[in-house]
């Protein structure tokens, strides 16, 4: 399903998707195309596309091909989703302790949906870290 979504394919273009759009939230998808654990997250964003057309933008990135921003977001999860607004990175805390980014797959289309209203909303008041409407800490217990 990572055909559906646009996929920016050197630094410069990561850079210039994140600066020159001003109105919505970027959703970068930090991974390679063929790793199944992105397959499952490329699904929900390819689902969702529409649906947050007005308020976010979806780039699928490679982080193999565009190794630049491995060490800087420290990319080291098969699958990896980020948020920017305003050439400033939003972070979300989740409550799994990790606020930088999302590294497991949110399967729900509407969960999916409610934490980019919320990083939206939270992003466009000037807040850097916003708080998810849902809880993971607990979610994946073993």
């Amino acid at each position: 399903m990572s055909y559906l979504i646009p996929h920016l394919n050197n630094g410069w273009e990561v850079d210039q998707a994140i600066l020159s759009e001003e109105e919505r939230v970027v959703i970068m998808r930090f991974g390679t195309d063929g790793d199944s654990t992105c397959m499952l997250m490329d699904e929900v964003l390819a689902s969702v596309i529409d649906k947050l057309k007005n308020f976010a933008v979806i780039y699928c990135v490679d982080n193999v091909k565009v190794p630049d921003f491995n060490s800087m977001y420290e990319l080291y999860d098969p699958c990896t989703v980020m948020f920017f607004f305003r050439n400033k990175h939003i972070m979300v805390d989740l409550g799994t302790g990790n606020n930088n980014k999302i590294n497991w797959v949110i399967s729900n289309k509407e969960e999916f949906i409610m934490v980019v209203e919320t990083v939206f909303k939270g992003a466009r008041k000037g807040r850097g870290l916003v708080v998810s409407p849902v809880d993971y800490s607990t979610k994946y217990r073993y």
